[in-house]
């Protein structure tokens, strides 16, 4: 039986979609050790709280161990080699640390763990007054506006790709590194509005939800839309085919429009779903609510008629 052939890493050889799931802890981000610790910060937290008989939901601990592995193997696997050289791959990392991988995260409540896993004195003193502080600034405050959202879906698609400005920050030393992290840390906070089970410093409206998800899935509509067409090359970075793939420039971009229109979608389609529901009910509440108070009131009002009635004397005609 012939042996595979070593591919060498300075001259790339065939590679095929099992390549872009292989660890590697040479090739591997930073940001895959940090997600590792955030995620062992996060256990740590829970287990310390059911040790003083305080309860944590695990369904929230299942969420955010999930976010984390996707943040993980987002810059942890062989993906991100091969973001190098393919911008399907480049895309798939951003979609999964802006898209998908901090509703998870948000779900997981860390904040409200925070405030109540970290000991009161001592060290824990500052930290969580730093923590409140921040969460009420006016700079939290202007970040978690729901508008805000819109703004960096706008920034990091169209924008960030259609100006070739992926190209120029790819070009610097650790460019990709950092793109990564802006990626992940601007996912977090255009994601906080719609997925936070954390107090936030205001408390988005059923309308600007909504109005919110519509604008972002028209957003990556067109981005994924203009890139499955593309048949020349857009980006600088990105000219030539993929070296060892085989498949042409064309067929890359088409792959990577691919994934903003399904698996950059999903997660809006999940929100949109679930406030259109969450607002029926808000308004079938409200109405019920409405229902019983005028049910109150009138009571209230034939009541006074009786007693009234009861008290005036019959008039005599």
């Amino acid at each position: 039986m012939p042996a595979r052939p070593v591919i060498s890493p300075t001259e790339p050889g065939p590679f095929g979609l099992a390549d872009l799931f292989v660890f590697d802890p040479l090739r591997a981000s930073p940001l895959a050790w940090i997600a590792l610790i955030i995620c062992a910060a996060y256990l740590t937290g829970a287990i310390s709280l059911r040790r003083r008989g305080r309860r944590w939901s695990p369904a929230r601990v299942l969420s955010f161990v999930l976010g984390c592995a996707l943040w993980f193997g987002a810059t942890g696997l062989g993906v991100n080699a091969q973001a190098e050289a393919l911008v399907s791959a480049l895309l798939f990392q951003q979609i999964t640390l802006m898209v998908v991988a901090p509703p998870l995260l948000l779900i997981g409540s860390p904040g409200r763990l925070l405030l109540r896993a970290v000991p009161h004195r001592g060290i824990g003193r500052p930290t969580l007054r730093g923590a409140i502080g921040g969460a009420r600034s006016s700079v939290a405050r202007i970040l978690l506006h729901p508008a805000m959202a819109i703004v960096i879906a706008a920034l990091a698609f169209p924008a960030l790709y259609f100006t070739d400005a992926v190209s120029a920050l790819l070009a610097l030393p650790g460019g990709h590194g950092v793109l990564l992290t802006l990626f992940l840390l601007l996912g977090i906070i255009a994601a906080a509005p719609l997925w936070s089970l954390d107090p936030l410093p205001r408390a988005p409206s059923y309308g600007a939800r909504l109005a919110n998800v519509v604008i972002e899935i028209q957003i990556h509509a067109v981005f994924g839309l203009v890139m499955l067409l593309s048949t020349a090359p857009l980006f600088r970075a990105y000219a030539d085919d993929p070296a060892g793939w085989g498949i042409p420039r064309a067929l890359d971009q088409a792959i990577a429009g691919g994934l903003a229109w399904s698996y950059g979608e999903l997660p809006l389609l999940i929100v949109l779903i679930v406030t259109l529901s969450k607002w029926r009910r808000s308004e079938m509440r409200s109405a019920r609510h409405r229902e019983a108070e005028e049910d109150a009131e009138l009571e209230r009002y034939n009541a006074q008629l009786a007693a009234r009635s009861r008290t005036e004397p019959p008039r005599i005609s």
